[in-house]
């Protein structure tokens, strides 16, 4: 008898020391992924994001907050770039202006702040950075390889990468989100999301999932599989700045993106569709794992009022 107390004891000792281990390793996983999305800075703006008193303008269970705080994020994220890409004119001015190349990382922090504090900052701190992107987009314009002018801050062009971003979130929430949304929280998501998309400029911006599939429907005689479209592409797919550990898991969620785009998308950008079961299965796995690691760094938790956009 007391041989068998004394192994049960050795035994909890070792689930114990496992689980303390598996905790441990957790989170610096936790933390390793952060500092990559976010940057060398990410945590001291993610305790101002989430942890500065002052209103905001979304309520704690608004959609807007629930689909872009969720692990879906990523295959949206991943999606979103693929199917921005195919309209050639905001192509051309990323080709031209932006650092996705040389500092591929930097450009995904500074996207994932500016979505963080618009979507779960202060009013204050969502309105400046609001104004930071106004102000680069002034200065940012250019001809396209066939001589067709751009401008970063055309309302039009601004429309498009809206209506390509959003429904790439709603669509990777819908298929991998921890609690997707009903119909109607849907088209809440549609609605407050286009807050931003209005003040950085938009006009005809959508505010239902209804609007919002028509006005994709609208860009698709404007969409075009260029050169720099399909170089996007490898580069997202085939040639990411990763270490080998690390690529496995994006692999799965890079087959999840494409898996989730249009058939016509596809074709536009050259590259082959994976199997639904697959890139299903895959996209499951790899979200579900993102979003048990992220769970072990628990946000800042504050009272806030709510002052909603007008």
């Amino acid at each position: 008898m007391e041989r068998n107390r004394s192994a049960m004891t050795d035994t909890g000792r070792v689930v114990r020391v496992r689980e303390v281990g598996v905790q441990a390793l957790r989170g610096r996983l936790a933390r390793a992924l952060f500092e990559r999305v976010a940057g060398e800075q990410g945590q001291d703006a993610r305790q101002r994001i989430h942890g500065s008193p002052g209103p905001r303008w979304f309520p704690r269970d608004a959609p807007v907050r629930r689909v872009q705080a969720d692990a879906s994020m990523y295959v949206g994220g991943l999606r979103a770039l693929l199917l921005q890409s195919l309209h050639p004119l905001p192509m051309a001015a990323v080709a031209d202006h932006s650092g996705f190349r040389s500092d591929p990382w930097g450009r995904l922090a500074s996207t994932s702040t500016f979505l963080a504090e618009t979507t779960f900052g202060t009013v204050e701190d969502a309105e400046k950075a609001i104004g930071r992107v106004r102000r680069l987009h002034a200065g940012i314009g250019g001809t396209t390889r066939d001589g067709r002018a751009y401008r970063a801050d055309d309302p039009h062009l601004l429309e498009w990468v809206h209506v390509a971003e959003i429904d790439s979130f709603l669509t990777a929430h819908r298929l991998f989100g921890h609690h997707p949304l009903s119909a109607a929280e849907a088209d809440e998501y549609v609605a407050q999301s286009g807050h931003v998309a209005r003040l950085l400029g938009a006009r005809r911006v959508p505010t239902t999932v209804a609007g919002l599939a028509a006005a994709l429907a609208q860009f698709r005689p404007e969409l075009e599989g260029t050169p720099e479209a399909r170089d996007v592409a490898r580069f997202l797919l085939r040639e990411p700045p990763l270490a080998a550990w690390a690529r496995p898991v994006y692999r799965a969620l890079a087959t999840a993106a494409v898996g989730s785009l249009p058939e016509w998308a596809t074709d536009l950008l050259d590259i082959p569709r994976p199997a639904p079961v697959t890139s299903r299965a895959l996209g499951r796995a790899a979200t579900g794992a993102l979003r048990w690691v992220a769970d072990a760094l628990p946000l800042p938790d504050v009272d806030f009022p709510v002052h909603p956009p007008a």
